[in-house]
């Protein structure tokens, strides 16, 4: 494997199928006899759900919180918790389908059912853990969850909320207070090491605009103040979070004998580059971010053109 070599050179993001079968490639690693039926018919069932296949629901619209989000947090779960088995933790086949079953739907919240008709998934921004909670309660059955898996996912959900003081939830077992944290942990770095980051968060602040959340001016405030954003997931990442994400190296050196956090790296560029561009004086920074065509789409959805001139 070149020294040189990036997150997202490894496997293709763009294809759930390509994502599952490392996903299904790395379970198989942890134990060779690993069951793979429930966590394939899971993530079938959730691409499902996120295209609109779902009686019930209607297709993901949220362009931030997608089904790309999903699948990227979906094998980084997997990627740690391979990690985690190969630095000597135990958890059961039980403990990680479900934790790879509330990977799945941590963000089911952000789908609206068929009568939900205004607005876009964005608008329960403030809401949607506790949405996809729900969601876990509701379906769980549907995935193969039991009323105590129901409970246990729940409380790997609630990591997710950076405005739930996770010192104060009261865990069953070490194992599932890990897998908590390590959802918690991947969420984070799904998103942050996603190679178009900072394209997206266009997309994020027109999300927390319907919510009516946060106080970002326009998109260039939001730009600038998720250089805040990186230091305070920093200081989550390693003590909130207990620095779960250090067996994403133990991974690496397993799977692709690479000796570092590929994510991290890829955070790292991003946060650069972001420095980067914002330190050009009377420049918009936006006309740096071309991957994707992302830039040209928000631009085509809100309606907008880019200002050549425009200063911040």
């Amino acid at each position: 494997m070149p020294l040189n070599i990036q997150l997202s050179e490894l496997v293709d993001m763009e294809s759930p199928d390509k994502v599952l079968k490392e996903a299904l490639f790395i379970l198989q690693l942890i134990d060779q006899d690993f069951n793979l039926g429930p966590i394939t018919s899971a993530f079938h069932k959730t691409v499902g759900l996120y295209k609109g296949e779902w009686p019930a629901y209607q297709a993901c619209n949220t362009e931030f919180h997608d089904l790309r989000h999903v699948t990227d947090t979906f094998l980084a779960m997997a990627r740690l918790i391979h990690g985690a088995v190969v630095d000597g933790e135990t958890f059961s086949q039980r403990q990680i389908n479900l934790a790879l079953i509330a990977t799945l739907l941590h963000d089911a919240g952000y789908i609206q059912k068929k009568d939900e008709h205004k607005g876009t998934g964005a608008q329960y921004t403030a809401q949607h853990v506790q949405r996809s909670i729900a969601f876990l309660k509701h379906h769980g059955t549907e995935y193969g969850l039991s009323p105590e898996d129901s409970a246990e996912g729940r409380l790997m959900i609630l990591c997710t909320d950076l405005a739930v003081n996770i010192s104060t939830i009261e865990f069953p077992s070490h194992e599932v207070e890990l897998l908590a944290k390590m959802l918690g942990t991947t969420d984070l770095l799904a998103q942050m090491a996603d190679r178009t980051y900072l394209e997206k968060l266009l997309f994020l602040y027109y999300e927390f605009k319907e919510a009516g959340v946060g106080d970002y001016q326009n998109e260039l405030d939001l730009l600038h103040k998720t250089l805040g954003f990186y230091d305070f997931i920093a200081h989550r990442l390693e003590i909130t979070l207990g620095a779960a994400q250090r067996f994403m190296n133990s991974h690496f050196k397993i799977r692709w004998n690479i000796q570092a956090n590929l994510y991290q790296e890829a955070i790292e560029r991003q946060k650069k580059f972001l420095e980067k561009i914002l330190g050009m004086p009377d420049h918009d920074p936006r006309l740096h971010l071309k991957r994707h065509g992302i830039v040209d789409k928000v631009r085509q959805v809100y309606r907008e053109k880019p200002k050549k001139d425009e200063t911040f």
